[in-house]
């Protein structure tokens, strides 16, 4: 077993570990180095501790143990109720508070016994009281498991909705390239996204904030309470309270209440359907639905979610209704809110009969079958897709394009780093080679695995270079978004489109294209996420880099096992038409992803959104994307003193929908309200408040969710012990997926 690495130097069981992060460095002095220095990020000064202590152990028996037990129980746990109806994401923050008993009483219990005494390969049990560093990998090791393994949808997508063959083995070389081939461009790019302070990915202050609850010691102030204190009670809270909106009373995740006044009315239920319609008055009483796509609302800075709330006003207000009641793409034949694929009389379309024995399209059964429709806010939504993508090359290109071209010419100088990447310095850094290695091992096994199963994938060798020349492109200008909204503009779309034209027909190439364009930069942003937050903790980085290498390894295998298991089990699974009533298995992350792949690869972008389809128009949003910064950018120069101008991120405003579907309206309008709450009340009129609580309070949501959500299933869901009455229904829109065209007959629904 790997002995106890220190942070600094070696240390024996007999050294005394303090566990406070804020005590005393004990280093050598560094004139260069000013210890009450603050980083110029004010959210940022508010949180991270700018101390360090370097002789804490940070790789110990307990972190490999309780770091790896920690990924392989949130990668099962997260695959398991990844494709139930209602998807309950367990974060890392379950694991984060966890783990804190049982670190202690490993660290009560291990003998401490310093085996190879004065060799080279001496380490100990326990080399002391459990620390928070220690605690910080078992998180970044947590992490691995909280994150959704992408490649999983292509497994179900083949086997469940094609009923097409794919082995494991096959399924597990991409699962394992996807995770893996990230840890390129994190290596690349991490020179502009981790040391800078302005890249200050607020996220990750939930965590330090939670840790710092967790192991400081901090004196009660007089008429409050201790950060630890308030944890508690929260979670506490937040554990009781959830037995509600997850089992006793339904409703409470989208209070519809329009609909309940106007039970009859198909107008009232598209309007007020927080599920399946407008959402306007519906809000949910539910944490997950508040941060179930979005992420937590107290860890978006108001600026971001003001971005977020206009983008979702538009969208949803302003562009949806018009499209819709003045019928443009015969709108009113099919729901004003669905991610379903339809035929020309608003009834689904059978995909299965346009495949033909070799996986591709069979044209003459499309031609029989007819032109394939979406609802016209999906097609509104693939719209901003393609605007949002522009508008992140041009925002970055206008806004931070003089900050990257002068990182680009010259090394980072002393005078330029904060506090915290001066006490970083002080510890061995990757080398470069570690990262493109891992980057030319997966491009080399990818190209491979291709080539070789190409019966099954379909994707040539130049597929995965123009793939992975893609994620080179926008890993640096999304993670640039990322580290400063805590919102991620994804790739997904434009992957499709470009695979879409250059190789119609291929449903499996198309989705292995998205898979490592997207997913590979969306991991190597994750992965920089995770390096920020160790270097706010003063975690070494060759430390973070092997948890981040062994958890993201653990965790694709235990994902992958995880799907294989659930689909030989259960009858039917992700069939929304073959399951019996009230079944939760309905997948709508799948299902998205297996629509999409219809759209783009199976019958391709030329015949949907090109010159042989039926929605080319939806291409200007490319050109309304490139412009929309550029005003932000030419208001900003006019009026230099209007500072909030500057704050207005395109992206994110343009990008703010891109989680819809599956995500609803209702979760939007709640989390926005959150946001508006702590990032503009709270923050501006109770800083004091939201200097010590905020963050604590993210957390303390979030474990008290994901704790009584398993105790739920575990004791309830698994023996299908349900209640059935009027609280445990939905939102009570029934007739918010009506089609309102005259003459088109849809099931349940009355006709116009």
């Amino acid at each position: 077993m790997t002995g106890a690495v220190t942070a600094g130097t070696s240390s024996s069981s007999s050294s005394i570990i303090k566990e406070d992060i804020t005590i005393p460095l004990i280093m050598k002095e560094d004139d260069n180095i000013n210890y009450n220095e603050q980083s110029p990020v004010e959210q940022v000064a508010l949180t991270v501790p700018t101390k360090d202590d370097n002789t804490l152990s940070v790789f110990t028996f307990r972190t490999w143990t309780l770091g790896i037990i920690s990924c392989s129980l949130l990668s099962f746990l997260n695959q398991f109720f990844g494709y139930r109806r209602e998807p309950l994401s367990l974060t890392s923050i379950s694991a984060q508070v966890a783990v804190v008993p049982l670190g202690h009483m490993l660290a009560s219990i291990l003998p401490n016994r310093v085996f190879f005494q004065g060799q080279k390969w001496e380490f100990t049990l326990n080399p002391g009281p459990f620390n928070v560093k220690e605690h910080v990998l078992v998180t970044i090791f947590a992490n691995s498991g909280a994150g959704n393994v992408y490649a999983v949808h292509i497994v179900n997508a083949v086997k469940i909705f094609y009923k097409k063959g794919l082995t494991f083995w096959v399924a597990l070389v991409v699962v394992l390239t996807t995770q893996v081939l990230g840890f390129g461009w994190a290596g690349i790019f991490r020179r502009y996204l981790v040391e800078p302070a302005a890249m200050w990915w607020p996220q990750n202050l939930v965590q330090v904030s939670l840790f710092r609850a967790l192991h400081e010691k901090e004196e009660r102030p007089k008429h409050g309470l201790t950060r630890n204190q308030f944890f508690l009670i929260a979670f506490t809270c937040s554990f009781a309270y959830y037995i509600f909106p997850d089992y006793l009373f339904h409703v409470l995740t989208s209070v519809s209440w329009l609909c309940w006044v106007f039970p009859a009315s198909v107008f009232v239920h598209q309007l007020g359907s927080g599920l399946h319609g407008l959402g306007i008055g519906a809000f949910g009483l539910d944490w997950a639905t508040v941060c179930s796509y979005l992420g937590s609302p107290l860890a978006s800075p108001w600026f971001a979610t003001a971005n977020i709330a206009v983008g979702f006003g538009l969208m949803m207000y302003v562009i949806t209704p018009i499209a819709y009641w003045f019928d443009l793409y015969n709108a009113k034949t099919f729901p004003i809110f669905s991610d379903d694929l339809f035929t020309a009389t608003g009834q689904k379309y059978n995909i299965s009969a346009i495949v033909d024995s070799h996986f591709r399209i069979d044209m003459e059964a499309y031609e029989r079958e007819g032109k394939l429709y979406i609802s016209t806010f999906f097609a509104m939504g693939y719209g901003v897709f393609f605007a949002c993508l522009t508008a992140t090359i041009v925002h970055v290109a206008l806004f931070h394009g003089r900050e990257i071209w002068q990182l680009s010419k010259s090394s980072f100088k002393d005078n330029k780093l904060d506090i915290h990447t001066k006490l970083m310095r002080k510890y061995k850094q990757v080398p470069q080679w570690w990262f493109l290695s891992l980057l030319l091992i997966n491009g080399v096994a990818t190209i491979f695995a291709c080539e070789y199963y190409k019966d099954q994938l379909q994707l040539p060798w130049w597929g995965v270079l123009l793939a992975c020349a893609l994620a080179f492109l926008f890993t640096l200008p999304i993670g640039i978004i990322k580290a400063t909204t805590n919102q991620t503009p994804g790739l997904n779309v434009i992957t499709e489109y470009i695979i879409g034209y250059l190789y119609p027909g291929f449903p499996v190439a198309n989705i292995m294209f998205k898979t490592y364009g997207y997913i590979s930069m969306k991991q190597g942003i994750t992965f920089l996420e995770d390096f920020k937050l160790g270097h706010y903790m003063k975690i070494p980085p060759r430390a973070m880099f092997t948890a981040q290498v062994v958890g993201t390894l653990i965790a694709a295998l235990v994902h992958l096992g995880t799907a294989w298991w659930l689909i030989e089990t259960i009858p039917n699974i992700c069939e929304r038409d073959l399951l019996p009533p009230g079944s939760p298995w309905t997948c709508p992350g799948d299902h998205v992803f297996y629509d999409a792949s219809v759209i783009w690869g199976l019958i391709g972008p030329r015949r949907i959104f090109g010159d042989l389809g039926y929605y080319s128009g939806i291409n200007w949003f490319f050109l309304i994307g490139a412009i929309a910064p550029v005003l932000v950018w030419l208001a900003h120069k006019a009026f230099p003193r209007k500072r909030w101008i500057r704050l207005i991120t395109m992206p994110v405003l343009l990008g703010a929908t891109l989680e819809m579907p599956p995500a609803t309206s209702v979760n939007f309008t709640s989390w926005i309200l959150v946001g508006f709450a702590s990032g503009f009340v709270a923050f501006r009129y109770y800083r004091g408040w939201w200097s010590r609580h905020n963050y604590v309070l993210s957390g303390a949501l979030d474990a008290g969710l994901a704790f009584m959500g398993v105790l739920l299933y575990l004791c309830l869901g698994m023996h299908h012990i349900r209640i059935d009455w009027w609280g445990s229904k939905s939102d009570g829109c029934p007739l918010a997926s009506c089609p309102t065209a005259p003459g088109i007959v849809v099931k349940g629904c009355p006709i116009n």
